[in-house]
This record gives C-alpha cells, sequence and structure tokens, in this order.
C-alpha cells in the first residue's frame, strides 16, 4: 500500500487568515478615502478627523490588550468568530451616524472589534507553523492589510458615486459577515482536525521541544510579561512603527489630494501603485527571513539582519520633500510602505520566536497595544503640525516633517530591539 502524501492544510488556514486581514484593513480604510467627502458633510477640520482617528486608535489599543489575553485563554476560532462579529456590526453603523461624535464612537467600537484579528491571526500561524516558515505565513496573510488598502481605493469610489458614502460602509461592513462563515466551517487547531494526517501534524510541531517551554496546562499571567526583556522588544518595534503605518493608511489619500490635487471620487492609480507595493513587501519581507533560516542562519540573525535591510529602505521617504511630480512621491512612498510590511511581518513573527504558543496572543496584545498607543499620539502631532501647515499656507511644509519622522523610526526602533535582546532568546516565563 502506498503511504499517503503529506498533507498542506496549513496553507488554507493561511488564506483564511489572509482573507480575514483584507477584509479588516478594508473596512479601516473606507473612513480615510471618504475624508473628503465627510469633511464637507460634517465642516471637519484636521483636527477634527484626528481626533476621530484617535478614537479608533484608543480603542484598538485597549482592544488588543484584552482580546490578547482573551483569545489565548478561549482559543483561536471563538476568538476571532467574536472580533469579526463586533467589528462588522461596528463597520455597518458608519451608515447611521450622523455627527463628528457619532463617527468618533463607531470608531471606537471598530476599533476594538478589529484588535482580534492580529492577536488570533499571530497564534493561528504560531499554532499550525514550524518556525521556519512562520515569517512567511506571517507575511502571506499580513499582505492582506495591502489588498485591502490596494481595493479600497477602487471600490469605495465606486461605490460612493454611485450609491452614496452611508452604502460604501455598508457593503464594506456585510463582507466580513461572509467570511465568518468560512472561518466556522474550515478552521480548528491541528489536534482536532480531521484535514491533515500524521506526517503534517509532525511537521507542524517538529521545533516542539524549542517552544513549549510551560508545561501543558499552566496559564501564563499577562502582567507577568512585562517584566521580560522580550516582551518590550517587542513593544519598541510596533510602538515606534505601527504609527507610521496608521499615517500611510489615514492620511496618504489626503496628501495626494492636497498637494497634488488627486481626484478621490475616481479609483485612485497612485494609492493602488502604493499599496500594491506593500503587498510584495510583505510577502518578500517573510519570505527573506525564511530563506535565510533555510541557509542554516539562527533564527534570531535571520530576522534581525531582513529587519535591518528594510529597516533601510523606509530612510529614502525622508526625500518626498523633493517630489515635483505625484510618480516621484508615489515611488519614495511606495518602497518605505513596502519595507514597513516587510518589517511588520519579521517584528509579527518574532513573539512567536521568543514565546510559547499559549503566551503568543497576549504578547501580541500587549505590542500591538503599544503601537495603538503610538497611533494614538502620533495622529494628534500629524492633526496639529498640519492645521498650522495650512494656516501657514502651505499643508506640504507639514507633510515633509511628517516624512522625516516616518524615515528615522525604524532604524531607531532596530537599534532598541537589538539592545534589549541580542539573539532573542526563549522568554522563561
Amino acid at each position: 500500500m502506498l503511504e499517503k502524501p503529506k498533507t498542506n492544510y496549513r496553507w488554507v488556514v493561511v488564506a483564511l487568515l489572509f482573507f480575514a486581514t483584507t477584509i479588516n484593513y478594508l473596512d479601516r480604510q473606507v473612513i480615510g478615502l471618504l475624508k473628503p467627502t465627510l469633511e464637507k458633510q460634517f465642516h471637519w477640520t484636521e483636527t477634527d478627523y484626528s481626533d476621530i482617528v484617535m478614537a479608533f486608535s484608543a480603542a484598538y489599543a485597549i482592544g488588543l490588550l484584552l482580546f490578547g489575553n482573551f483569545i489565548d485563554k478561549i482559543g483561536t476560532k471563538i476568538g476571532y468568530t467574536i472580533s469579526l462579529i463586533i467589528w462588522g456590526f461596528a463597520a455597518i453603523m458608519h451608515a447611521a451616524v450622523n455627527s463628528t461624535l457619532g463617527f468618533g464612537a463607531v470608531r471606537a467600537v471598530l476599533g476594538i472589534g478589529e484588535a482580534g484579528n492580529f492577536p488570533a491571526a499571530i497564534k493561528s500561524v504560531a499554532e499550525w507553523f514550524p518556525k521556519k516558515q512562520r515569517a512567511l505565513a506571517a507575511g502571506i496573510f499580513n499582505s492582506g492589510a495591502n489588498i485591502g488598502a490596494v481595493v479600497a481605493p477602487i471600490m469605495v469610489p465606486w461605490i460612493l458615486g454611485i450609491y452614496g458614502w452611508k452604502m460604501a460602509f455598508i457593503i464594506t461592513g456585510a463582507v466580513g459577515f461572509i467570511w465568518l462563515i468560512f472561518w466556522l466551517l474550515f478552521y480548528e487547531v491541528p489536534s482536532k482536525h480531521k484535514k491533515i494526517n500524521a506526517e503534517e501534524y509532525e511537521y507542524i510541531h517538529s521545533d516542539k521541544e524549542e517552544t513549549e517551554v510551560v508545561p501543558d496546562g499552566v496559564k501564563v499571567k499577562w502582567i507577568k510579561l512585562f517584566s521580560l526583556p522580550q516582551t518590550w522588544t517587542f513593544i519598541a518595534g510596533k510602538l515606534l512603527c505601527d504609527p507610521v503605518w496608521y499615517f500611510f493608511l489615514f492620511w496618504l489619500p489626503s496628501y495626494f489630494s492636497s498637494t497634488f490635487n488627486l481626484d478621490l471620487k475616481k479609483p485612485s492609480l497612485p494609492l493602488v501603485i502604493v499599496y500594491t507595493a506593500t503587498t510584495i513587501g510583505s510577502i518578500g519581507g517573510g519570505y527573506l527571513s525564511s530563506y535565510f533560516i533555510s541557509r542554516g542562519w539562527p533564527v534570531y540573525k535571520a530576522r534581525k539582519t531582513a529587519m535591518f535591510i528594510f529597516a533601510l529602505c523606509v530612510i529614502p521617504i525622508t526625500a518626498a520633500r523633493f517630489a515635483t511630480d505625484i510618480w516621484q512621491a508615489v515611488a519614495l512612498i511606495s518602497l518605505a510602505a513596502a519595507a514597513h510590511q516587510a518589517w511588520s511581518a519579521n517584528m509579527l513573527t518574532t513573539a512567536s520566536d521568543m514565546f510559547p504558543k499559549r503566551a503568543v496572543s497576549s504578547v501580541v496584545g500587549i505590542g500591538g497595544m503599544a503601537g495603538s498607543v503610538g497611533g494614538i499620539v502620533f495622529p494628534l502631532f500629524i492633526g496639529f503640525v498640519l492645521d498650522a501647515a495650512k494656516k501657514a499656507g502651505n499643508i506640504t511644509t507639514g507633510y515633509n516633517i511628517i516624512f522625516i519622522i516616518c524615515g528615522c523610526a525604524y532604524m531607531v526602533a532596530w537599534i532598541i530591539m537589538h539592545l534589549l535582546t541580542p539573539k532573542m532568546t526563549t522568554a522563561k516565563v
């Protein structure tokens, strides 16, 4: 009798995570594309819009802390389900509000719900993949953030032009409930799944002795995680770099509109190019460190070398101030945004590199909360700088200041991370 070949169901899991992340960012991106329309209807200033972004960021930070620990306790399948229901409902409810305060409120609920995506996704990758494939798997599902950002500039203006801004929120919000059906039908942890055979199960757990440092049945108290340098390594990387991605998501449409007169009521090719580049960066970034590992490099050396390269690639965005046409700006921003997603694919994987599986979601939640705290402070700074630049009659000057900060953030983060954990040793919780 011929032996059955090893199954590869783990890639089906990655596909589910990819589509969830795509929907997550599609719902998140809608308000940025509708900003010019909503500004006119509700008479928003840049500071008003910053306050709405801050409401999302603050709730997202709290949600990450709560969902991280919650998912470690109840598991990825139920945790992801609850997360999607909350954020899908909140996305649709944007169509029912008619004030700036109302938008702030529904954005806060959206932030809480969307916070479950990354803790659940990274924990799922840790459950389904050995270390040598985790960065690639994370890069693939993380590229869903970019696909969502690519789809949104095409889909949202089309819906806006035909049905109005309210339907843009309703249609994009409803998509998540379709995904939920597939999640409930096809996902389960490897030990309970009927679609994988013994060969794939053994491959998934091929580095079990290295990662399972906590005996079965012992719960990790997330508060104790704050005493570990590995936790602060993850916090530093997220705190300094996540706010840059918030800027790319929520202000790039407005930047191209105000600086180069891009019409956001039509499908936006510059935005499509930028977010397509991030897809390449996400998958390529995950592949690069996995390639280094396959060549025999230690995991920590592979991750850090890859992340150093990506930090260098962000620096040229500081030259955006010299761009004389939109395509020069698109090229510089595309490189930086792609490098961010390549960085992020590896950054997310460091949590599962340094912590046992049962603590991964909690650590991702803590680090994600730190990133969202940065996402609260940075939008406030952006709003202040851009309003001041508007009053001075040159908003481009405000964006130039922001690009300089973005260009330096990753190298500073890399240095801090390296000083905290030179060899990224496994945490003993």
